[in-house]
């Protein structure tokens, strides 16, 4: 059985809520989270969106260039409820003082046949690409210019997930690889720190939001995503790469 979205409209009478004068105004938007995305709005258009800003966040040594509006709220919910529920969690662990501990979110890597990734340690079981995933990925790629090969999906699940200061600059990446991060679900504080003279930079990637880093950003920044002793709810970020096999060490 189909289950429908349900959409409350307000006219411009101006008794509605979020009244917007001259136009209808989306207010509130359900979906059934068993829902694909092929049957829900555009996800599925390949096309470029157009967001209202961009907004350059080093100020040297690399770009890190923040979209906070990427995908509109309709979009953003249905990408985080759907792929929550339809990407192939797991929990990896690390050695660490010679005991195995469980990292705190959960990942999944999916790429092309053969393009494999492994960090800390961890080697990522590769599953192939999911027609949700690959429509992202054409969105981002519309929209950078550049083209993607795999995606790395982590979930934070409470605000006790988090990921410590790491460059993401293993040789297969190449020389200055380019990163695309889509933030969706809860917000969530992330910081860069400059490896030599510390400097910190505090971002707030909200739902929707694609932060691009290239050029020397992964050679001259770290970057993390801290604890939060806030209430939150769970958030999911996709990192969509180049992997060269060839340039593995």
């Amino acid at each position: 059985m189909v289950h429908f979205f349900i959409v409350y409209l307000y006219a411009d009478s101006g008794r509605g809520p979020n009244y917007s004068s001259g136009s209808l105004n989306i207010v509130r938007f359900f979906t059934h989270h068993s829902l694909p995305l092929s049957m829900q709005f555009s996800l599925f258009d390949a096309q470029a969106p157009t967001p209202s800003s961009e907004k350059e966040c080093l100020p040297y040594d690399g770009s890190a260039i923040l979209i906070p509006d990427f995908l509109n709220p309709v979009e953003s919910h249905q990408a985080f409820h759907y792929l929550a529920s339809s990407i192939e969690w797991q929990q990896d662990t690390i050695a660490m003082y010679g005991k195995s501990i469980p990292i705190p979110r959960l990942n999944a890597w999916y790429a092309d046949p053969e393009i494999h990734y492994s960090y800390s340690g961890i080697h990522l079981q590769v599953w192939p690409w999911t027609q949700e995933l690959l429509a992202l990925k054409a969105k981002i790629e519309a929209y950078s210019g550049h083209t993607f090969n795999s995606v790395l999906a982590n979930q934070y699940r409470t605000g006790n997930d988090s990921v410590a200061w790491h460059a993401d600059d293993e040789p297969e990446l190449g020389h200055q690889p380019v990163i695309a991060s889509l933030s969706l679900g809860s917000q969530r504080y992330f910081r860069f720190r400059h490896i030599t003279n510390r400097t910190v930079i505090r971002l707030l990637l909200k739902p929707g939001s694609l932060l691009i880093m290239k050029g020397e950003c992964q050679h001259a920044w770290e970057h993390e995503i801290p604890k939060t002793k806030s209430h939150t709810g769970a958030r999911i970020n996709l990192t969509f790469r180049k992997v060269y096999p060839k340039l593995k060490k």
